[in-house]
């Protein structure tokens, strides 16, 4: 990766976060951590924390003060903070709006006032919308947003093109599909394997079960951000990160069921759709970050059985819901 660097890391206690923070460090660089604990667990920082090039500060990205203080001296910025799940956005509106894009606008004040011009952003792929072009690439054009988080992200995207358009940042923009893996905390196995938890005997799935998505194993999304920021150096740099493959949720299932060895009566609640916003199919077309050399190490069914596994060895994560 070149020089050792400061890196400040948003939602450093999170899944993808925390992740990436034990990955710097493993690098040799140096990392302060920047999360409020609305989500993120002490947990996954315990190995950080054993390590004398982190240092964890406990604010939240709404606060500019803190958040510019705790960013002065470092070299790069990656902005995780978000509101992360989809599903509810249309009952508290202003949360993606607040912890999405005003506390993306909040990094970017910060970073310009400290002198600092990289930032490497968590986006999805839902700022596609329910996107006609399947595999999507990311000059697909944009349709009508569907979810209040993908309006948001996209408009976190926009503020920092503009900044970087304006005041000379550099970005790296990562849209990801459904990232999975150990310290997963949230999404459709989460809730799988909490209801089989519960009772093996029945899953309730929203849904008709026949959505198609993509997932990707979140060490393999961390390679694919680290190769990007060390081979791509154009000024604005958007890249789709996923498999090339796809599954339905009744492939899921099934996978998830035989790894727990259980065979409940499933229950759909029907429509093509899981909730308001949900898209039915995401795929995304990963030629631009696989052109740098990268290639992911799992397939969806060992990304989603691995997933599984942590749960069942991490039973504490049930008590945890983003």
């Amino acid at each position: 990766m070149g020089r050792k660097l400061r890196y400040f890391v948003t939602g450093c206690a999170g899944f993808i976060g925390s992740t990436l923070t034990e990955r710097l460090l493993f690098d040799g660089h140096v990392v302060v951590g920047y999360d409020n604990f609305s989500t993120g667990q002490e947990s996954f920082l315990r190995a950080a924390s054993t390590s004398d090039g982190f240092r964890l500060v406990r604010g939240d990205v709404l606060d500019r003060a803190t958040l510019s203080e705790a960013m002065s001296g470092s070299d790069f910025v990656f902005h995780l903070a978000a509101n992360a799940d989809v599903r509810f956005g249309f009952e508290n509106p202003r949360q993606d709006i607040e912890q999405n894009t005003v506390a993306t606008h909040n990094v970017l004040e910060a970073m310009r006032k400290n002198g600092i011009a990289k930032i490497a952003f968590s986006s999805s792929g839902s700022v596609y919308g329910a996107t006609l072009a399947i595999p999507t690439p990311e000059d697909a054009p944009f349709p009508i947003q569907t979810s209040l988080y993908g309006a948001s992200k996209s408009a976190g995207e926009g503020l920092i093109t503009a900044y970087c358009n304006g005041f000379g940042f550099q970005s790296y923009i990562f849209r990801f599909v459904s990232i999975l893996g150990e310290r997963y905390t949230h999404g459709h196995i989460f809730d799988f394997y909490k209801q089989l938890k519960a009772d093996p005997g029945v899953l309730r799935v929203l849904g008709d079960g026949r959505q198609r998505k993509s997932y990707l194993y979140v060490h393999d999304c961390i390679d694919a951000m680290l190769l990007a920021i060390q081979r791509s150096d154009a000024r604005i740099n958007i890249l789709n990160l996923g498999t090339d493959s796809y599954c339905a949720v009744n492939d899921s299932i099934k996978w998830i069921c035989e790894s727990l060895a259980v065979n409940p009566k499933v229950e759909y609640g029907g429509g093509e759709s899981g909730w308001i916003g949900d898209n039915p199919f995401i795929f995304l077309d990963t030629t631009k970050i696989r052109a740098l050399g990268w290639k992911p190490r799992l397939t969806i069914q060992q990304g989603i059985v691995r997933t599984v596994e942590y749960l069942v060895d991490n039973p504490h994560v049930l008590s945890t819901r983003l």
